[in-house]
């Protein structure tokens, strides 16, 4: 088995701010994994709210390249856990190279992934489309750009309702809304049962991680269902969450990968938690990874490559009311540059 690195700057259609940051473009690191004829591809954003830099994500794997081209892909998940130890701290870079290792793997099965985990493509959840910070008269123009059934609206402003009671007169589509840590419990109590009459689904990361007994409370008290998303990062994360949230947003760069994401969603459902997975902007090689975790979805957020100018990839598409999957083995992605 072989290792390459490559690296991309992914320009966004718009500017996308939250309220931990405004960016115009996305770093982003391609591993590829080559075995004979078959080849694998994985992806990790290099985003700056998590301190990333994409060239020195690149020297860690690059610092590993003899370990990793002289492990034996058994399994995805045993070279997951051969690599863990090495790339401790570093989910990001072992989240591309466990989905690269996942996407080869099915490739020499002669399966697209799905199928290997005895998964079938129904009854899946829709994504959203996302609205990045921005005034009304902006994101009014996004949403003609993109007629969409379903939009998560990032907030966390001062004017937040009067935000989405304007964006309401424009579209009879499904909203969510992502506060990104920016309200306090008040604020969200409150808050909650008029987004509830505007058709709002649910309301991600109302409050800071460290907030947690804030939590306990907007949990009881709020009419919408709570979803955690920095407070959920990790496998470790997902029992915290039990009992302050209502679903989880697992994160494949977050948590290290399909390795451990089949793990937490399983973990999850144990506790009553319902399932969501979201994107970080990548391209449609991460965007197709996430596609074949969607039989074991309640929601999910992968409009990641619907975002970029230009997409580096093709594989899994999305679409307003579902999804294409590629008639090819593996994860379906292709680089296309």
């Amino acid at each position: 088995m072989q290792l390459f690195v490559h690296t991309f700057n992914l320009e966004l259609k718009h500017t996308f701010k939250i309220t931990h940051e405004s960016r115009d473009s996305q770093p982003t690191l391609i591993v590829e994994l080559r075995d004979g004829a078959f080849v694998g591809y994985g992806e990790a954003t290099a985003t700056r709210y998590y301190g990333l830099d994409v060239f020195e994500m690149k020297k860690t794997l690059l610092d590993l390249k003899d370990l990793i081209e002289a492990t034996p892909l058994d399994t995805p998940e045993a070279f997951w856990a051969t690599m863990a130890p090495h790339l401790e701290g570093h989910t990001f870079e072992q989240c591309a190279l466990d989905v690269a290792a996942h996407d080869l793997y099915a490739k020499k099965q002669g399966k697209p992934l799905y199928r290997l985990w005895g998964l079938q493509l129904k009854d899946l959840p829709i994504s959203n489309y996302t609205l990045g910070m921005a005034s009304v008269e902006e994101t009014v123009r996004k949403i003609k750009e993109m007629p969409w059934p379903l939009y998560k609206i990032k907030l966390g402003g001062d004017n937040d309702l009067n935000t989405v009671r304007a964006l309401r007169k424009h579209t009879d589509a499904v909203f969510r809304v992502d506060a990104n840590t920016g309200w306090t419990a008040d604020q969200t109590i409150r808050l909650a049962p008029a987004f509830k009459e505007l058709g709002v689904e649910f309301i991600e990361q109302p409050l800071p991680v460290e907030a947690l007994e804030q939590m306990k409370v907007v949990r009881k008290e709020s009419v919408l269902p709570i979803v955690a998303d920095e407070s959920c990062q990790v496998e470790s994360d997902i029992s915290k969450c039990a009992g302050y949230f209502h679903v989880v947003n697992i994160k494949l760069m977050k948590c290290g990968g399909l390795t451990p994401a089949r793990r937490m969603i399983a973990q999850a459902r144990s506790l009553g938690l319902k399932v969501m997975v979201g994107c970080m902007t990548e391209s449609s090689i991460g965007i197709s990874a996430i596609g074949h975790l969607l039989p074991l979805l309640d929601y999910v957020d992968m409009d990641g490559a619907l975002l970029l100018k230009e997409d580096i990839a093709a594989g899994v598409e999305v679409l307003p009311d579902g999804y294409r999957f590629p008639n090819r083995n593996g994860t379906g992605a292709v680089l296309k540059v």
